[in-house]
């Protein structure tokens, strides 16, 4: 469910009543963990958390590269951190849902939730934190080398 809402304020709105705690809540742990530097938005229909252009203007699309990300779908909520698909994150990820007796349910590109508490909130504040800009910035280079 792709949002149209402008602000984040309206996007949360439209959450519907019963998801709506649950979003304010990840959302609240995203705002405190995620490091400086990240702008908090909409984008892609969903609130997001990106190296603005003027940091990074050369994303293949022209758009903020985004780092994080919280939407509210059909069947399910999900989050979105784009660094924990891979190596020493996936596995941090993994071993906290574990250590916590939650199952993780990630997709390509997400973490999905029914309800708040199936996300040890720790975790996902703790893979939040883990990339300060200009990290992300040399990770995304280094996955998209120019071609000459």
């Amino acid at each position: 469910m792709k949002s149209k809402a402008k602000t984040v304020a309206a996007y949360i709105a439209e959450v519907p009543e019963e998801r709506r705690a649950a979003i304010k809540a990840v959302r609240a742990v995203l705002k405190k963990q995620v490091p400086k530097g990240y702008v908090e938005s909409m984008g892609y229909g969903m609130i997001t958390w990106t190296v603005p252009l003027a940091t990074y203007p050369d994303t293949y699309n022209g758009q903020p590269l985004c780092y994080a990300a919280l939407s509210s779908q059909k069947q399910y909520m999900a989050v979105y951190l784009m660094t924990a698909y891979s190596g020493e994150l996936l596995k941090k990820l993994q071993a906290g849902f574990k250590a916590r007796g939650k199952k993780l349910d990630m997709g390509k590109s997400c973490i999905r939730f029914k309800k708040l508490e199936d996300l040890p909130l720790d975790v996902i504040g703790d893979i939040a934190a883990a990339v300060p800009v200009k990290k992300y910035i040399e990770i995304v280079q280094a996955a998209h080398p120019k071609k000459k």
